[in-house]
């Protein structure tokens, strides 16, 4: 019995992984317009919340980035912190998943500059249904051990930024295989606030 079970944990595995793409180019993400599936996430404390609850109070500039490992990532959470309350000013708040697990969350958040929300993504299952995911490359796998002593993620985001509604649909997005070009805060909030004319 107990090889069957590995046989079909095994197999799910392999169909699981050979459905994600190889390479960051080949993802096929939600558009604008469209609307985003419900999960549940791990917070910074280990508790499992609805994505729908985090976001049914107010509209969200939700934004997937690839882990505190990430020095790109993390020039852009901080950004983000820098322009959390004119963000919040007009109307929304931010999300922030990766496939960090929740005690990795806490290293970003002790550092000050962040007081939005972050959330792990167990599994990258939300990253996956968002067709943002892709294989993380061997290479990777090796910077991400040595500097955070833990496994990596099999699976990575292709970092991203959307604003949805509370409902989920998607009202914008930037999605930029390239890692280390990320959208500006400059360029969110002029987004934001033509936005929230349509509110």
């Amino acid at each position: 019995m107990k090889s069957f079970t590995l046989l079909l944990t095994l197999f799910l595995s392999i169909t699981l992984f050979a459905q994600v793409p190889e390479k960051a180019e080949d993802i096929s993400p939600f558009l604008v317009g469209e609307s985003i599936p419900n999960v549940n996430l791990i917070d910074v404390n280990g508790a499992e919340v609805s994505f729908f609850k985090i976001i049914k109070e107010k509209p969200t500039v939700l934004v997937f980035y690839r882990g505190s490992w990430c020095p790109y990532c993390n020039r852009q959470l901080s950004a983000l912190g820098e322009s959390e309350q004119e963000i919040i000013d007009l109307g929304f708040q931010i999300v922030a998943v990766s496939p960090d697990d929740y005690e990795m969350l806490k290293s970003i958040t002790k550092k000050g500059s962040i007081s939005y929300q972050i959330y792990s993504d167990v599994g990258a299952k939300f990253i996956q249904d968002m067709g943002i995911g892709f294989l993380t490359p061997e290479k990777a796998k090796g910077y991400i051990f040595k500097k955070t002593k833990k496994q990596a993620s099999e699976i990575l985001p292709v970092p991203t930024v959307m604003v949805i509604d509370t409902k989920g649909k998607i009202l914008f997005e930037y999605i930029n295989p390239d890692y280390s070009t990320r959208l500006s805060s400059e360029l969110l909030l002029a987004n934001l606030r033509v936005l929230k004319e349509s509110f």
